[in-house]
């Protein structure tokens, strides 16, 4: 009991720090990105102000005082919940980011959900016909397809189904002003969800593949053949409930880089999420949002991992008890 409460508190810890890192990079590092932050909160009366009007504004945004006394200032108050006020949207910026959440946790988890199932679907299906043409096809255009950027991608699709077909909007993620009904929101978030899921559907259906074929190969493999047990039942029953574990720890380290590439095609599509979100604040100089935005994602990547190992550790021992695994080896 008392190793689980220390090693909950040693990743609690960890969590923390590699927050407080992860803000101050974000802090300093936005601060020297070139542009102004006035102009995102006062716009274009910013370049009109006289010296004694950008004084008071600055003063006003808390903007005059040195980098280090400012990240203090904030990091006070956010200790506190209060994260500070988007400039360019001039409201709190939880509340910001609360309406755009929404259509990232749709297009992202449908997304998660497509690529793991169609790559478990797809790395079965390439060792069931291992070597002969469905496994040769599905290998070569899945290799071109992990290949093409995820920006490029999206750009061939809004080209062919939205300017050539004319089937699907190219952007947003409803019509302005339409009802924003089940079937308006799904023909916007076709093409996105699309682009999410080629992007990364391959890579991931490849790793059970080569998962599955190593289980496929293994000893165990034979003697069930000697037994008499079927190829259906070796390798649903035993191959793939073998590999399933190490998938679950995959499919948890993987979701930031899914959500890193769901980033770029809101970005691409304009589509109202927290990837716009993301491109808009640093575009803009809207450092509180930028800042909620950095800790959020560092958050998440964190967690992810921690879960990854959590994961491993109850699939091999040794990773959850070094200690004893290294006197285990010393005995034998």
């Amino acid at each position: 009991m008392k190793n689980r409460v220390f090693a909950f508190g040693k990743r609690l810890l960890g969590l923390i720090l590699s927050l407080l890192v992860l803000s101050a990079a974000v802090f300093y590092l936005s601060r020297l990105a070139p542009g102004d932050p006035l102009v995102s909160y006062y716009g274009d009366r910013a370049e009109k102000m006289s010296a004694a009007e950008r004084e008071w504004a600055e003063k006003k945004l808390g903007l005059d005082a040195p980098v280090s006394v400012q990240y203090l200032r904030w990091l006070e108050r956010a200790v506190h919940g209060d994260f500070g006020i988007s400039y360019q949207y001039k409201r709190d910026v939880l509340e910001v980011i609360g309406e755009r959440a929404g259509n990232t946790l749709l297009l992202g988890g449908a997304g998660f959900f497509l690529i793991f199932g169609g790559a478990l679907l797809l790395g079965v299906l390439c060792v069931w016909w291992e070597g002969r043409l469905p496994d040769r096809l599905l290998c070569r255009v899945g290799t071109v397809t992990s290949c093409v950027p995820e920006f490029w991608l999206s750009l061939l699709l809004i080209f062919i189904f939205a300017v050539r077909l004319r089937l699907l909007p190219s952007s947003g993620a409803y019509s302005t002003g339409g009802s924003a009904g089940a079937g308006d929101r799904l023909r916007h978030l076709l093409l996105p969800l699309a682009a999410v899921t080629l992007g990364h559907l391959w890579y991931y259906a490849y790793l059970v593949r080569n998962r599955l074929l190593e289980e496929v190969r293994a000893e165990y493999v034979l003697l069930a053949k000697s037994k008499g047990l079927g190829k259906r039942a070796i390798l649903f029953r035993h191959c793939l409930r073998n590999l399933l574990p190490a998938y679950l720890s995959i499919l948890a380290i993987s979701a930031p880089h899914i959500l890193g590439g769901t980033y770029i095609i809101e970005t691409v599509f304009s589509y109202p999420g927290l990837g716009t979100l993301v491109y808009e604040s640093a575009r803009y100089q809207d450092y509180h949002l930028l800042m909620i935005l950095s800790l959020l994602s560092g958050a998440l990547v964190i967690l992810c991992n921690t879960v990854g190992q959590l994961i491993n550790g109850r699939i091999d021992p040794r990773i959850r008890d070094p200690e004893a695994a290294a006197g285990e080896g010393a005995r034998r």
